[in-house]
This record gives C-alpha cells, structure tokens and sequence, in this order.
C-alpha cells in the first residue's frame, strides 16, 4: 500500500485529492498538511466528504517524509518551492500540483512567477508534463511537476500535430474559457457571486502564465515547432470545467482525414484521451460538462476548409480542471511514478448533467 501525504488539504485540489485517494485501492492517506486550518478535520473542510480517517491537518516538518512515499503539493507556487526543497530526497516522491517548477528557463519563470523563489538544482530535476507524453520519464521519478489545467488540455491538443506528425506551426492563437474553481478559494471580489454568475470574464486577455509553459515545454520536446503561441483567457459562470481552443496556422498541408488518424493514433494508447468528432453526439463536443467529475480530456480536430482561413486548423480540448487539470492527473502520475496502472483509481465515469 503506498502511504500518500497531502499539503493544502484544506484548498479545491486538496479535497479533490482527498476524494480520489480514499477511492483509491493501492493507496492510504496518512497526511494531511496546511498552515490555516491546523487541526481540522476532512470533513469540517469539505462538505462533501464526510470521513472518518483519523487524520486533522497538521504543520509540514521534515518528519513529514517518514510519514508518506508520496506527497501531493497542492500549495501555491511560494509555497510549493519552499516545501519541495524541504522534502526532496527524504521521501520516495513529491508531486507539485503549483507552478513553482512548471517552467524550465529561468528567465520564464522569473517572469510569470516572480515570488517562488526556487532552488536552480532543485528546478532541473523536476519531470514537467502531462503522463500521456512523458509518463516514461515519471516512472522512478523523484519530484514531479503537472502542467496547470490550461496548459494540460492546450499540450493535449497540440502534441499530435508537433510530437506526432512533427508539424512547424507558424502561429497559435489560443482561446481559454474556465470555471470559477480554477482561481481556487481566494476572496476576490470579481468572483463574488453577483458578478460571475452570468458573466463570460475576460481576466487575462493579453497573456497567461500556462501559455508561456506550453511553449517552453514544446520547445523542448521535437520533432515540431510552434513559432508563436499566445492565449486570452475568460471565465465563465460555471464551477468545474475548461475548453481550450487552439487556432494553429501553419503553411503545411495536411487535410481532415489525416488529422484524425494522427490524432486517433497518437492517443491510441492512452484511455484518457478521447479522440471526438465535433458532431458525433447529441451536442457538440469537446464540451466541459460532458467530462466533469472524471479524468478524461476530450480532444476534437478540424480542418478549416474555408479558402480564406490561412492553413487553420482549430484543435478543441476540454477538461475538468480539478480532476484531469490537477487532483486526477497527479493521482495519475503517482500511479506512473510506482509502475501501477495509471488508470487505477480513476476510472470513474463523467457526470452528465451537473
């Protein structure tokens, strides 16, 4: 049984992993950490889940390590850098849901998150990316770092085209829509109830942090380039859930049939990744309802056939942003990280509706 360890337990990805753990057959939870809710139990934190585990949140000391093979950041990213440097090499595996380590150049990472102030040897050791793509390099890993929500479903999306068919894209052009929970559970009066319930929010319409990771993480990792990558992002009323829509334009010439089979053939392997087509249901998807409360990422691809759309493709990806953007996603990367099934305790099924 693996004895799992979570910091920020009182925080949404917190209590997501939670949930996920305790449904979990190969793990235990053992730990729970935090700094504001010293003492509480589960179930005071989180409604939802009315355990008994014997556990309240305690302070994160070095003893932590003894007491968990894996540990689960779901701390900010100030945080998460100082903890990781408190327990690297003293437990088995940390997985750091933050961006304190997302980002490899420095430069990157001193632009977008200027207060985690991260140890340069510690950064370099980090395996960054979603398991689908690097999951080999997860296996034996010490410390892990998942991609945040937005750049998971963009990555998704794009890796066919630059990893699989080895594209060169000229131009990304992306379109983010989130839910509120994607901000976490800090007061800001844009998120008061008056103000998001109805609302479409542009809140970082000239640039997001999780563009500037895609980009470093796909420069990195070839055959394909992507010239130049940006992102608007909005929020939208719901609670869970993200479409990223990408709109790729490239001079190369690839026609809908191909796209689909890359995108089928690259994703092959990989049970969390949902090949669509646009029109296959009901309504349309990629659609982030269609995927709540499960940790699958729907991914659709087309061609855009009309003469003056330059060489588009648009590439669709959505997601629940709590469970494949951050809780679910590390629970899958912990299974990686000790050669389970990296579908073991995750094969719920998405609600529909809710």
């Amino acid at each position: 049984m693996i004895r799992a360890g979570v910091v920020g337990a009182s925080g949404l990805a917190g209590g997501e992993l939670i949930r996920l753990i305790t449904q979990h057959p190969d793990m235990e939870l053992t730990f729970l950490g935090g700094s504001s809710h010293v003492g509480r139990r589960p179930a005071e934190l989180h409604p939802g889940l009315r355990l008994d585990l014997g556990l309240t949140v305690e302070p994160v000391t070095e003893e932590t390590a003894d007491r968990a093979d894996v540990v689960f950041l779901a701390t900010p990213a100030p945080v998460s850098a100082e903890l990781a440097a408190l327990l690297a090499d003293r437990t088995a595996a940390v997985v750091d849901l933050s961006g304190a380590f997302r980002i490899r150049t420095p430069e990157l990472h001193d632009r977008w998150y200027p207060k985690a102030k991260r140890r340069t040897d510690l950064a370099d050791r980090f395996v960054y990316g979603v398991p689908e793509l690097v999951g080999d390099q997860m296996a034996d890993a010490a410390l892990i770092s998942l991609p945040g929500c937005y750049a998971t479903a963009i990555t998704l999306g794009l890796a066919p085209l630059t990893m699989g068919l080895g594209m060169d894209l000229k131009t990304v052009v992306v379109d983010g829509k989130s839910g509120s929970s994607g901000g976490g559970l800090q007061l800001r009066t844009a998120d008061l109830h008056p103000l998001r319930n109805g609302a479409i929010a542009p809140y970082a319409p000239t640039g997001h942090r999780h563009a500037a990771e895609v980009r470093d993480f796909l420069e990195r990792n070839k055959p394909g380039s992507v010239g130049s990558l940006s992102m608007s992002a909005y929020g939208v009323s719901h609670v869970r859930g993200l479409l990223a829509s990408s709109y790729v334009f490239t001079d190369e010439t690839v026609d809908q049939r191909e796209l689909q089979r890359a995108y089928v053939r690259f994703y092959k392997e990989h049970r969390f990744v949902r090949v669509r087509r646009h029109a296959e249901t009901l309504i349309p998807v990629p659609d982030p309802q269609a995927v709540l409360g499960s940790n699958f990422c729907d991914v659709t691809v087309m061609r855009d056939e009309d003469d003056g759309a330059g060489g588009r493709i648009v590439v669709l990806a959505a997601l629940d942003n709590l469970v494949k953007g951050a809780a679910g996603q590390a629970v899958q990367a912990a299974n990686k990280r000790f050669g389970l099934p990296e579908e073991t305790g995750l094969t719920m099924q998405p609600v529909m509706p809710a």
